[in-house]
């Protein structure tokens, strides 16, 4: 039987394709460019695109298992509804769906309040699917590193209410686990939502004394200004995207990012391991700077 993964060239769906081949699955890799695919070897390639039902309808064929990942786009709730309802339409019993934490939350949102909307479609329709919300992507601060090593400061408006930061392996084989758990099932299971967080919930000032201590110097928070994030961010984003990047910074401001009690241990138990914390990221970080 074969696992179908979406957003497979991305960073998150890249690495459940690594993790779905080291535990013995057939995946075919949904990807717009084949020639710009690169996976381990067996992997097959569906060349489509989520918004063309014709590429979409070949790529599920003979398809038991879907890994639904959606960029943030604009059409990105009709990408996973058409998606959703022609994995229906095939036979396909068994999903693993991306949303986000507090998705029901950040009502104001976009790209929370649309994979809300997914969330509401996979319960109504009474599809088999495990939803993972993972909490902020500790990957996300990549992005920032030069303005961290270079000029001292942190300068994500991430607040002081906390946010429960997760490692992108750590999504990614959670996400191959609760595939093959489907997959290998005799019948489909029930609905499920998993939390996905990391090991500690950090504010602002907890991350910059992280990179203090890592890197040797001082490392200040610049605090919360989420009008100034947006405006940094329109320098290589969309307008649209960056408005919606400033509304989730003002959720976190006001309501945090916080794991529900059993989170931490669930995903310890499922992983068979400790979780990857911040520390372990920004140390890796400071090596290679």
């Amino acid at each position: 039987m074969t696992i179908l993964v979406t957003g497979a060239t991305g960073t998150v769906g890249r690495d459940v394709v690594e993790q779905l081949v080291k535990r013995g699955a057939d995946v075919r890799a949904l990807v717009r460019d084949p020639a710009k695919a690169s996976f381990p070897a067996g992997v097959a390639v569906a060349e489509g695109d989520l918004l063309d039902v014709d590429s979409l309808r070949s790529a599920f064929s003979g398809v038991s298992s879907l890994f639904l990942l959606n960029a943030v786009v604009p059409d990105e709730f009709t990408q996973a509804l058409i998606a959703l309802n022609l994995a229906r339409e095939a036979g396909i019993k068994r999903i693993v769906y991306l949303s986000v934490i507090h998705s029901d939350v950040y009502v104001n949102v976009p790209h929370f309040a649309g994979k809300f909307a997914v969330e509401r479609m996979i319960e109504q329709m009474g599809l088999n699917a495990t939803i993972l919300r993972p909490a902020y992507f500790i990957g996300n601060d990549r992005t920032i590193k030069d303005v961290v090593t270079g000029y001292g400061v942190y300068p994500m408006p991430i607040g002081s209410k906390g946010l429960a930061m997760v490692d992108t392996h750590d999504i990614a084989e959670v996400a191959a686990i609760e595939l093959i758990r489907r997959e290998q099932s005799a019948v489909p299971l029930p609905l499920d939502r998993i939390n996905l967080v990391g090991p500690d919930t950090l504010t602002g000032k907890d991350v910059a004394a992280i990179w203090t201590e890592v890197l040797g110097r001082p490392i200040a928070y610049r605090g919360d200004d989420t009008a100034g994030f947006e405006q940094s961010l329109r320098q290589f984003m969309p307008g649209w995207m960056a408005f919606d990047m400033r509304l989730m910074s003002e959720r976190f401001l006001t309501e945090g990012m916080l794991p529900e009690e059993g989170d931490v241990e669930r995903l310890t138990t499922l992983l068979g391991r400790p979780l990857r914390s911040y520390r372990d990221f920004a140390a890796e970080i400071a090596t290679s700077a």
